[in-house]
């Protein structure tokens, strides 16, 4: 066995027993095997996969995908039904909210009942209690008894604790979403560094957060995995299977921008294997242009000089209220600034009719981003920004090239009204003084 290996999981699979009826597991128990009152639901079925250390592994999925049922087999609260996991190392989880605490018990008891289960001495969590304290930052009530606790201070208190118990493995599921912005900031900056000699394992429907976090993912749907592999790609599919939805995924034969007859009801929609595109395919983007003032094909700016993004979409089927924008991310997958034609005056139609092609065009001063490529993801929808149906969302439409002539720090610079530096003589006197 590679001794980089921490978890290995072969064949993996967890199934439950459904019982219609509470007397049904009565007359299980007496049937003794010659018949069966009850139905199989498998939560998981035939997960091989393995986790090195040092990775940090994102866990996406929609509800009911098996993400908890996995994440309490390597934490070791539930047994699997069939195939094997081997978790090398101390794992500590923060799974469901406040697990592990008494409700009772003060936050110190806690602190204290929590971390010996972890294998930490009497002694150890002594020397360790005022950074635990420190670290969840909730003053007083570290005496008071945790069933009055918000659902903040439980994670708080569950995170501080988890964060000095020395652990080889770190699992984290969904905890962070009740949290607010300072504290998690804080939880972020404890986990990148947790991450260069320990391994997580992260779950969270914020993607934005899984793929500027994680180095690999895991994609689970109806207790199956998908697709693993880069946060961004998987990231991209997955949304991309989440907003098809119903929709058929085959890509419809005839060119969209020819002239041949609209698809029937059964043909609509587009190739979603890659994540790349999809939607129900009344309409088709066939052309994404980057112009500058002139109207010259640009694909390469430098920051604060005035361009235009021109979408075009080849209307297949009629729909009401069309709906154009555009998203720009950079190359984790992160959105960083996007507009669309909702509520502009000049941009407004109430109806997009078969055969006709809808225009839309952006003229804005593009930000002063930090170096690197960004892609620019465009969609032609239906509705308004909160609800809306995806026609045709296309990611990587257009590959930009910034190369700003000043440093940016994070990821785009503000330019500066004033910048002054002086000395305060007098609270230098008074130093002295």
């Amino acid at each position: 066995m590679c001794s980089d290996v921490v978890i290995r999981a072969e064949g993996v699979g967890k199934c439950y027993q459904i019982y219609a009826r509470p007397r049904d597991r009565l007359l299980q128990m007496l049937a003794r095997g010659r018949r069966q009152y009850f139905q199989e639901f498998w939560a998981l079925r035939e997960l091989s996969f393995e986790v090195r250390r040092g990775e940090v592994v994102g866990l996406i999925g929609s509800n009911g995908s098996g993400k908890s049922t996995l994440l309490q087999l390597l934490c070791g609260t539930l047994n699997q039904t069939i195939g094997s996991v081997e978790v090398f190392g101390r794992v500590a989880a923060l799974l469901e909210l406040g697990a592990g605490f008494n409700p009772e018990y003060t936050g110190r008891e806690n602190v204290y009942l929590c971390a010996s289960l972890y294998g930490l001495s009497h002694e150890q969590i002594g020397d360790r209690f005022d950074r635990i304290a420190e670290f969840a930052d909730i003053g007083e009530f570290i005496d008071q008894p945790v069933k009055i606790y918000s659902s903040g201070m439980f994670v708080r208190l569950a995170f501080a604790i988890i964060a000095h118990v020395d652990a080889d493995i770190l699992v984290i599921d969904e905890a962070l979403a009740v949290g607010d912005v300072f504290f998690v900031q804080k939880c972020m900056r404890f986990l990148r560094a947790f991450a260069k000699t320990g391994t997580l394992f992260f779950v969270s429907h914020d993607i934005a957060a899984v793929v500027g976090l994680c180095s690999r993912v895991m994609l689970l749907k109806a207790g199956q995995l998908i697709r693993m592999g880069d946060p961004k790609d998987v990231s991209s599919f997955y949304l991309a299977q989440m907003n098809a939805g119903r929709t058929s995924l085959r890509a419809p034969e005839s060119n969209p921008a020819g002239g041949d007859a609209p698809p029937s009801p059964g043909d609509e929609g587009f190739d979603a294997d890659t994540g790349h595109e999809f939607g129900s395919g009344k309409s088709r983007i066939d052309s994404v242009r980057l112009e500058d003032e002139s109207g010259r094909h640009i694909a390469a700016v430098s920051g604060g000089e005035r361009v235009r993004l021109v979408i075009s979409a080849v209307v297949l089927r009629d729909y009401e209220r069309p709906l154009m924008g555009f998203l720009v991310k950079d190359r984790l997958g992160q959105s960083v600034f996007g507009a669309n034609t909702y509520g502009m005056s000049d941009a407004s139609l109430e109806m997009a009719v078969a055969r006709t092609r809808v225009v839309a065009s952006f003229d804005f001063n593009w930000p002063t981003l930090a170096s690197g490529d960004y892609s620019v993801c465009v969609s032609s929808a239906e509705g308004d920004p909160v609800a809306h149906e995806h026609h045709h969302w296309a990611n990587d439409a257009v590959i930009v090239r910034c190369q700003p002539s000043v440093h940016c720090a994070g990821i785009f610079d503000v330019p500066m009204v004033n910048v002054c530096m002086d000395v305060d003589d007098n609270a230098a006197r008074s130093t002295q003084q």
